[in-house]
């Protein structure tokens, strides 16, 4: 995307960036406020966590973003913006980045924030006792001594981040990455307050106990219920927050978030699934639907505790091909949802989507194809049944795709699905410890480039739940993060994958949201990644 290329473009030439503080609502000239600045919005399950080390989910980040604020931010059209860093320069070839922290960043306990901090938090992201879903992310942005540390066979005060004073944070690469502080948007990222964690231990971001250097602090949160965040007057530039505060409302149900949204509870959801036309021709400014940097796939369990069918590529291909996308993105989801051949998306930028043969096939070829491929693997229709679980978290949404899913492949192949879903933290530790057979996946970029796509599934990411490995990958992903263009990488990668079928995509993400429209002039519709911050936002009159 254009916003991305501009970011990548300067940090080739490895020169000083400075950048005005776009930070914080902005509101123009002749403006009537609301005299409620008040955000609420539903998210579908309890959040992973809100301590930046330990978060794993796309809700805790929304809430982490709000506490806290870390080296850089993203605009409303996902340009690189200050944050706690006033300017960052990229030097040595792009391996070593240098931030200059501003010297009016506070906690919420009025300590200043200082590099230490960031040193600190890095440092206990990327150590093991620290058991972070995230340390992977480490050794994916390259910092030296990373993947040792991670392993174990290195201390944490051996990685690649230092602090020379205060106010100067310099980070040392292993592999020149020019999108290197575009990775630093991440909330794993972001700094935790050391007296504050070693004093109160996992308890340290409770409401009575957390401090925080973001626009919000924590004022209450109920398990499964709501969270709300307010306004931090310690904050640098809390005089330009507008939003006073934030709730955010756990709500099971598509339809119930809905039936609330319209009763005006709400000032965001989700549209439930199928529902996008009718809400835009009753509600055109509320209605919103925008490309988002995310997937949604279906991981086969390729471990030693997978199903024996699944160790043979042709059954998975043939569970692939069989599965009409068009049918779920224009009859179940009805949200302008892309059909997904590749794992990365159209929106990611600077890539550009490869012509992969099962693709271009038409659905009847693929269906064909699929039988061929059962037949000649010995399963379905005539030869040996083939059942097997297919598990998704909790949602009326992912239940209907995966209703659809099992009717074709029942139809089609003749092969028996059981469904299974459960609550969100425990369908993330059952995925991520292997038991299962066929699970629900999807991924959001954790920074706007092709590798947070495919780096997942290469054999030591954190978040390849299936256990896929292939050499080939592996080398091609890790030899891009040295190449002056990794495109043709990352092309062969897509084909590999289409060859290996590891996963089964299904689409690629858009935001579907019902947006209360006296914010919607607000939100960051421009940015694929969604970083979205509350004190970005205001409240117009009606």
């Amino acid at each position: 995307m254009k916003s991305f290329t501009k970011i990548l473009t300067v940090a080739l030439i490895g020169s000083t960036f400075l950048v005005a503080p776009v930070l914080a609502a902005k509101v123009p000239a002749g403006v009537n406020l609301a005299a409620d600045q008040t955000f609420t919005y539903r998210a579908l399950d309890e959040h992973s966590s809100i301590d930046p080390q330990i978060v794993e989910d796309v809700s805790g980040s929304e809430i982490v973003r709000d506490l806290f604020e870390g080296l850089l931010n993203q605009d409303g059209d996902g340009n690189l913006v200050p944050g706690v860093a006033e300017s960052w320069e990229a030097s040595n070839g792009n391996l070593t980045y240098t931030f200059k922290l501003r010297k009016d960043a506070k906690w919420s306990n009025g300590d200043p924030v200082t590099a230490n901090d960031f040193v600190y938090s890095w440092q206990r992201l990327a150590d093991p006792q620290t058991a972070s879903p995230y340390a992977w992310f480490m050794e994916i942005m390259s910092l030296e001594n990373a993947k040792d540390i991670i392993a174990g066979d290195k201390e944490p005060s051996e990685l690649g981040v230092s602090a020379p004073d205060d106010y100067t944070l310099v980070v040392n690469l292993t592999a020149p990455l020019p999108y290197f502080a575009a990775m630093t948007t991440h909330a794993s990222t972001f700094p935790s307050p050391q007296k504050v964690v070693e004093e109160f231990g996992t308890a340290w971001t409770k409401p009575e106990n957390i401090v925080s250097n973001g626009a919000y602090v924590l004022t209450e949160h109920v398990p499964n219920e709501r969270l709300v965040r307010e306004r931090n007057p310690n904050y640098w530039n809390d005089s330009e927050t507008v939003i006073e505060k934030v709730t955010v409302l756990v709500i099971n149900s598509d339809d119930a978030a809905l039936t609330r949204y319209l009763a005006g509870e709400l000032d965001r959801t989700e549209i439930p699934s199928g529902q996008y036309p009718r809400l835009k021709k009753e509600f055109p400014n509320q209605a919103i639907s925008f490309p988002r940097l995310c997937n949604y796939y279906y991981t086969f369990n390729l471990s030693d505790s997978g199903p024996e069918a699944f160790k043979d590529v042709r059954v998975r291909k043939a569970l692939a091909y069989s599965l009409d996308r068009s049918v779920v993105t224009e009859q179940v989801l009805k949200g302008g949802q892309f059909e997904a051949f590749t794992f990365t998306p159209a929106a990611t930028a600077n890539f550009t989507v490869p012509d992969v043969a099962w693709g271009k096939m038409s659905q009847a070829e693929r269906d064909a194809k699929a039988k061929e491929l059962i037949a000649e693997a010995g399963y379905g229709n005539g030869g040996k049944p083939l059942a097997f679980e297919l598990l998704y978290n909790t949602s009326e949404g992912h239940k209907k795709i995966a209703t659809v899913a099992a009717q074709m492949w029942k139809q089609k192949l003749g092969v028996d699905v059981t469904l299974a879903n459960q609550e969100w933290k425990v369908f993330l530790e059952t995925r991520g410890n292997q038991n299962f057979e066929l699970a629900r996946g999807a991924w959001c970029g954790d920074y706007n480039e092709a590798s947070t796509m495919l780096d997942l599934l290469t054999t030591p990411s954190g978040y390849n739940d299936g256990k896929y490995s292939n050499a080939e990958v592996d080398k091609l992903m890790s030899d891009a993060k040295t190449a002056a263009d990794a495109s043709a990488n990352y092309t062969k990668v897509e084909e590999i994958l289409a060859q290996d079928m590891p996963v089964i995509p299904v689409y690629h993400y858009t935001g579907v949201y019902m947006l209360n429209e006296a914010i919607v002039g607000s939100w960051p519709v421009g940015n694929v990644e969604q970083n979205w911050y509350s004190r970005d936002l205001y409240k117009v009159a009606k």
